[in-house]
């Protein structure tokens, strides 16, 4: 059985890569839609597919919140994986087109749902903001905020997958600090809003040293989430489903005790069960890492537990010592993600 994706909002829906890739189901707000409707769609959406992964703003108001577990409930299906994300909204829209790329790969429906957070760790989501005065997903310190109040000052913001803020811009622009960026191949997607894109397609993209940059609208959500009307968004994220496919093949998978569906990282995306503390043998998934090529090997992947929390931050590995450190993480049966700069092309 397939498994379909949706989202709460139709801006969470960027044009695909190709005419392969699906689309998403977009659930209306409780306010838009009555229950019965909501119902409806749903359950035709399981008889199509199997499986529903719906995948919303961990910020999500709290009716629409309830509207998608009372659905979940009344439908009594366990077929049903809400997957909150704290990213920021233009990277959340990433991370479901990157979701939809794999949705037509042979992937379990469990793997995919797990695979939500997991992919997470290599989305690099930041914004030129024009002040950080209202900013409050990002540690700044007094000397931004003060600086914030000169006219013209412009920040650059990085929340995911550590936070970082830097002043850009002025008379030092050549030596101004830089936002640390992804190791690995990624494509720049940037949503222009009342700043202009110059600074992220150019400098930015330049130090980056992406394969490329895309343009998409400034989702509705980005001037509530930054604190501030006047930014530009940008988000680094892989662009190729089949790289995106290894990276999620090579890591470790086990069996639900609970639902029995297949599983990546700690917890089941569809009824919330944890993983097996030291990935039994009885509970291990067939495949393990041999599925869709060479890879760079077993590792654990933290996954988001159905009905809520926000997404954990994790800085993904970059050199050998960071390898070194995952691997001390896996013989303290900590979560670890796999690096995708290993995995062959």
């Amino acid at each position: 059985m397939s498994t379909a994706l949706a989202v709460t909002s139709s801006d969470l829906v960027l044009a695909g890569p190709d005419r392969q890739t699906p689309g998403a189901h977009v659930f209306a707000p409780p306010r838009e839609q009555p229950l019965e409707t909501a119902l409806a769609e749903t359950h035709a959406l399981l008889e199509r597919h199997g499986y529903l992964v719906v995948v919303h703003p961990s910020g999500l108001p709290t009716p629409f919140l309830h509207r998608l577990h009372t659905v979940r409930a009344l439908l009594e299906s366990h077929r049903i994986a809400l997957m909150p994300v704290a990213l920021p909204p233009l990277a959340t829209a990433v991370l479901v087109r990157q979701l939809r790329q794999l949705s037509v790969c042979d992937f379990s429906p469990g793997v995919l749902g797990a695979a939500v957070r997991l992919l997470t760790h290599y989305l690099y989501a930041g914004a030129v903001l024009g002040s950080v005065t209202g900013l409050d997903r990002v540690p700044v310190g007094l000397g931004a905020h003060t600086r914030s109040w000169l006219p013209g000052s412009r920040f650059a913001v990085l929340a995911a997958p550590v936070p970082e803020l830097v002043r850009i811009g002025g008379a030092g622009a050549d030596g101004e600090a830089a936002l640390t960026g992804p190791q690995f191949a990624t494509r720049l997607t940037v949503a222009r809003g009342p700043l202009g894109g110059e600074w992220a397609t150019g400098r930015l993209a330049a130090r980056w040293r992406v394969a490329g940059v895309d343009e998409a609208p400034l989702p509705g959500e980005s001037a509530a989430w930054w604190g501030t009307g006047k930014l530009t968004e940008f988000v680094a994220g892989i662009p190729e489903v089949s790289v995106l496919r290894q990276l999620v093949a090579s890591v470790r998978r086990d069996l639900c005790h609970w639902c029995g569906l297949e599983l990546i990282g700690d917890r089941c995306a569809f009824c919330a069960a944890p993983a097996p503390p030291d990935g039994g043998s009885a509970g291990r998934a067939a495949g393990r890492g041999t599925e869709g090529g060479a890879g760079p090997g077993p590792a654990r992947a933290a996954a988001e537990p159905a009905g809520g929390g926000a997404t954990a931050a994790a800085s993904p590995p970059a050199s050998a010592s960071a390898s070194a450190s995952a691997s001390a993480a896996r013989q303290d049966d900590g979560p670890v993600v796999a690096d995708p700069r290993g995995i062959r092309r």
